[in-house]
């Protein structure tokens, strides 16, 4: 399972290079997966960066629109015309598509946020506003997981 857990500070230098998090390079190693996909968020302003083969298995429901419809074609040109399919250097690194930068609104100072099964790249101050709305609403909605199967053996 693809773990990417927590907030972590960045830099985007001039060359709109980044170096992805060591935690989150660990979560990709444990797939066995070394691909990224990199597409602007059209919910928030950031950019959202997948495992390959788990934005693959995500998206996977596209191919039940039906071909050529409206819903099917704005997906795709939400998304998949968006995206960018990029792997880490050996030092972690990668380089931004100047797009995706403009779009997400990114300077210097940059939040890599994980999600659980991706993260997302924020403006540094963006995402710390983010964050704290997140957290906000999240207690205001009240919300909450169900409980999951017990994997303690014990009684």
């Amino acid at each position: 399972m693809t773990r990417f857990l927590g907030t972590h500070k960045g830099k985007l230098d001039k060359k709109g290079r980044i170096s992805v998090p060591a935690g989150f390079r660990s979560a990709l190693a444990g797939l066995g997966e070394q691909e990224l996909v990199f597409f602007p968020s059209y919910t928030q302003p950031c950019i959202e960066c997948w495992p390959a083969r788990v934005f693959d298995d995500a998206t996977a429901a596209h191919d039940g629109l039906a071909l050529f419809s409206s819903d099917a074609d704005d997906f795709a040109g939400a998304v998949f015309a968006q995206a960018a399919q990029m792997r880490p250097d050996a030092e972690g690194r990668v380089s931004l598509e100047e797009r995706h930068i403009a779009t997400a609104g990114l300077t210097e100072a940059l939040l890599f946020v994980g999600l659980r099964r991706r993260f997302q790249i924020w403006d540094a101050e963006r995402g710390e506003a983010y964050l704290r709305g997140s957290v906000v609403s999240a207690r205001d909605k009240g919300l909450t997981l169900a409980a999951g199967p017990r994997t303690d053996p014990r009684p």
